[in-house]
């Protein structure tokens, strides 16, 4: 019992000791449920060397710092290679909303869930691009099968044209609506537009019907595909006035309509047939002009 006495009052005297020499130090003191002895903590302030508060804004300062500098710049490929982070089942279940449209569902937030992505709608529209190459190739091969007057000659730069109207097409027009959207939110405070990495996304996906149907049912792609964009586009417009969303959702089914048929003719139409030349035909003399006339040969006896 004497010792648990010497020992509660040689740590009072320590920190009766250490108050003297701090005098601007708050003092606290905490119990614990179980023990029957108390116990001082001294907290010195901000200039001693006791303080614990510094240690710890300081670390957290630190963490701050490590993050700042993990977030990569717009200018390098790892800021980037975060809008190519997805899986199978997510670019499938993408491309699956874009197939099957119908009011009250919305692509982008039951779809998107704010983390578009750029990996589908790069490879959708590489694929397209090839598909409507080849298939444009394979139709004049077909069409000298059933006319051999016509000639075929394989067409490379179908590829060339076809990539960069499908690509021009997903980035330009939606970096045209997105900014759009941005100019009538200042005009009308309750439009709220997409992103433009949601804007590229949404039309990107929407671009994947066309793949299957490239050949037959184009005016079924090009319904399907235009009634994607104006489902998901319609609750961002509809806060707008009824001229401005029904003058955009127009714009937006008739830039979709040109892009299907200006492939349509482009790539699917057949080459005119290659009329052989006609034979030279044998030209009359007037009757004034008399031919020289040639004796018969005599024959030698």
């Amino acid at each position: 019992m004497a010792a648990a006495d010497e020992l509660a009052f040689h740590e009072f005297e320590e920190a009766t000791n250490l108050l003297a020499q701090t005098p601007d130090a708050a003092t606290t003191s905490r119990s614990e449920p179980l023990t029957l002895q108390g116990h001082v903590a001294v907290a010195v302030d901000s200039g001693g060397s006791y303080g614990a508060e510094d240690e710890v804004e300081e670390s957290d300062k630190t963490a701050l710092l490590q993050e700042e500098k993990q977030q990569p710049g717009f200018w390098t490929f790892s800021y980037y290679q975060s809008f190519f982070d997805v899986d199978t089942s997510q670019v499938l279940d993408r491309i699956r909303g874009s197939l099957l449209p119908r009011p009250g569902h919305n692509f982008v937030r039951h779809h998107l869930r704010n983390r578009p992505d750029l990996y589908g709608p790069f490879w959708i529209c590489a694929t397209l691009a090839f598909v409507l190459a080849i298939s444009g190739n394979l139709t004049l091969v077909l069409a000298q099968r059933r006319d051999p007057s016509i000639h075929y000659s394989p067409q490379f730069h179908k590829v060339t044209v076809a990539g960069v109207t499908i690509y021009c097409y997903a980035w330009l027009v939606p970096l045209a609506l997105w900014g759009f959207l941005r100019w009538r939110k200042g005009v009308r405070e309750r439009v709220g537009p997409y992103t433009f990495l949601e804007t590229v996304c949404v039309y990107g996906y929407s671009l994947f019907v066309f793949i299957p149907t490239v050949w037959l049912f184009g005016a079924l792609a090009l319904a399907l595909s235009a009634a994607g964009l104006v489902f998901t586009l319609w609750p961002v417009v509809r806060e707008d006035t009824r001229l401005a969303a029904a003058v955009l959702l127009s714009v937006i089914v008739l830039l979709h309509a040109l892009l299907a048929l200006g492939c349509k003719f482009y790539f699917f139409q057949p080459l005119p047939p290659v009329h052989a030349a006609p034979p030279p035909q044998a030209t009359s003399l007037p009757p004034s002009v008399l031919l020289p006339s040639t004796a018969p040969r005599s024959a030698s006896t």
